[in-house]
């Protein structure tokens, strides 16, 4: 799975920009408003513009502050807040890395009333993709432990109710391999995968490229393999390129020679042959 910053998140980081350009720099304007002379945020203040001040913060470097202001905010029912923190702990990015501390934010998260299509939903669609991570192995030395059928359930409600193509990738391998209370079927497992493949997962695209190619379609399968090893992360080129080049070294010359040019047109259309 990758992980990204969301839309909204990305959104809001232009406007915190478009408002710095547009006066003094966030940062130091809400400086001595936000912080007492402990060191802690302001009582009453306004939670909105304490989140505010976290992102410039945090984007100028000034991450303990930045954690700070998050914290404050997300007490005070800032989600996008709550899901920073989390990241920042899950990381280690600007404080020490706690995946028992990420793990309760992320819960926290997920525990919200927040609907489909709305504005909160990235939040709640990446938390629970989160959650599922560390359910599946557990977190040492915390009262999290493995529980596949948990990660299960997590991955079904994000891959299902928001339509996170990680959690989508997930469900496709539970399936292919049987795991975490879901009976194995091949039919559910491509039904996932190419739910995940059509969003531009990679992962999903090599999995579903290979199966094919398993069944006998051997150019729409090599072809997918290759355009998902040219899309891929650093962390999954290695396998996918296994994969690949397992198949390519089995398929007979004319198919590989389409395949490549499938590939091309894969890549761009930004889309799957399917």
């Amino acid at each position: 799975m990758r992980i990204y910053e969301l839309v909204r998140v990305c959104a809001f980081g232009g406007a915190v920009a478009a408002a710095s350009a547009a006066g003094t720099g966030i940062a130091l304007a809400f400086d001595d408003n936000v912080f007492d002379e402990a060191g802690g945020v302001k009582a009453e203040s306004n939670p909105w513009a304490v989140f505010q001040f976290g992102y410039s913060a945090y984007q100028s470097g000034h991450k303990d502050q930045a954690a700070e202001a998050y914290r404050y905010a997300a007490e005070n029912g800032q989600i996008g807040a709550t899901w920073k923190l989390a990241r920042m702990y899950a990381a280690g990015d600007g404080v020490a890395r706690n995946d028992y501390e990420a793990f309760k934010f992320f819960s926290e998260i997920v525990e919200q009333d927040v609907e489909p299509g709305s504005r909160e939903e990235s939040y709640v669609s990446d938390a629970l993709v989160a959650l599922a991570g560390y359910l599946k192995t557990g977190i040492p030395g915390s009262p999290v432990g493995a529980n596949a059928a948990a990660a299960q359930e997590y991955y079904m409600r994000a891959a299902a109710n928001y339509r996170n193509p990680s959690a989508q990738y997930e469900m496709g391998k539970m399936f292919l391999k049987g795991e975490g209370g879901v009976k194995a079927s091949m039919r559910q497992a491509g039904r996932w995968f190419q739910l995940a493949a059509e969003k531009g997962h990679a992962g999903a695209q090599a999995t579903l490229g290979n199966l094919l190619f398993q069944n006998g379609k051997i150019v729409r399968g090599l072809a997918m393999m290759t355009a998902a090893l040219e899309r891929a992360s650093p962390t999954d080129q290695p396998w996918i390129r296994g994969m690949q080049e397992e198949a390519f070294s089995l398929a007979p010359e004319a198919d590989r020679r389409t395949a490549i040019a499938l590939a091309q047109d894969i890549l761009g259309k930004g889309g799957n042959s399917q």
